[in-house]
């Protein structure tokens, strides 16, 4: 009976939990735009990846976002791509984390490749195809005249910032190449101070991820208008990718996580069943035990052997 108190009380604890953090998800309010493909001009919807490559096309686009229920500030602003595999191995691996975190090595260009040195041989910092595929779309909101203004501050994991990101190692002939990838670095600004580098360095482990880009300190009522000033400049149509902004609050639990309040649910339930299948089981047909007593004499035959 022991093991039934046992999936009992799990169950008693998970279901409840479960229970709560779902409704926390609930509270989140998030407004999700594609727009990928609506920036794309109309001409050219038949050949996008001409498109992105040629850079003669201005690659400003608008969107009007509506706010369906009211957010309360810090609304998070967020990116996401899909059909982007940063787990993939050799992208994982085409990096140097001693170059980022120690000025004495960054020239030090090891496992790095195909984004090692520049066509004349100088050491590319930071190296490797992370860093040259940074993602490269900005965003301006703005709501009737009032601009809202996105803090881009402290969007990183503050110990990739202390530790992982050297205060005295300066970008240096990046994106300098014949072949230009995402974003381009300030080379007057350390990499500590890179957040955007930063996060999206901390490679995500499944093709669809979402990553921060700001923070807007504003309250957005229901039915505000939103116009968002984006330029579409990371390319997704060579591999079928796709862009999303996102605008998003947070509740005590984070983000909308729908699956967080599920598994508590499912496991919660699943352990009250068993439960109670083992208890009615028992009841049905007891277990014949050997008696204790027996269970002793027993032992005390085995070790006089």
């Amino acid at each position: 009976m022991q093991v039934v108190s046992v999936f009992f009380l799990v169950g008693v604890v998970f279901v409840p939990v479960g229970v709560v953090s779902l409704l926390a998800a609930q509270d989140v309010v998030e407004i999700i735009d594609r727009y990928d493909h609506a920036c794309v001009p109309p001409n050219m919807t038949d050949n996008k990846l001409a498109y992105i490559q040629n850079e003669t096309i201005p690659k400003d686009c608008t969107r009007t976002l509506t706010v369906t229920k009211e957010m309360k500030q810090p609304i998070y602003v967020y990116y996401q791509l899909d059909n982007f595999y940063q787990n993939h191995r050799r992208y994982v691996k085409s990096r140097n984390d001693a170059q980022l975190r120690d000025y004495k090595k960054s020239n030090t260009t090891t496992s790095c490749d195909p984004e090692r040195f520049t066509a004349d041989g100088k050491p590319i910092v930071p190296c490797g195809l992370i860093a040259w595929s940074l993602f490269n779309d900005t965003y301006s909101f703005t709501r009737g005249k009032d601009n809202l203004t996105v803090d881009k501050k402290d969007i990183s994991w503050k110990s990739d910032r202390e530790h992982k990101f050297a205060n005295n190692v300066y970008p240096s002939n990046f994106q300098n190449g014949a072949l230009i990838g995402g974003k381009k670095l300030n080379s007057s600004i350390p990499l500590s101070e890179q957040e955007d580098l930063i996060v999206w360095m901390r490679t995500a482990a499944l093709p669809t991820f979402r990553k921060l880009y700001g923070r807007i300190y504003v309250d957005l009522k229901a039915n505000d208008t939103i116009i968002v000033r984006l330029s579409n400049n990371y390319n997704t149509y060579s591999f079928g990718g796709k862009k999303k902004l996102v605008l998003s609050t947070a509740t005590w639990l984070g983000g909308k996580n729908d699956f967080l309040g599920f598994a508590y649910l499912i496991v919660g339930g699943l352990c009250i069943f068993l439960a109670f299948a083992f208890t009615l089981l028992y009841l049905i047909k007891p277990s014949n035990a050997m008696p204790a007593s027996n269970l002793l004499d027993f032992g005390s035959v085995w070790f006089d052997m």
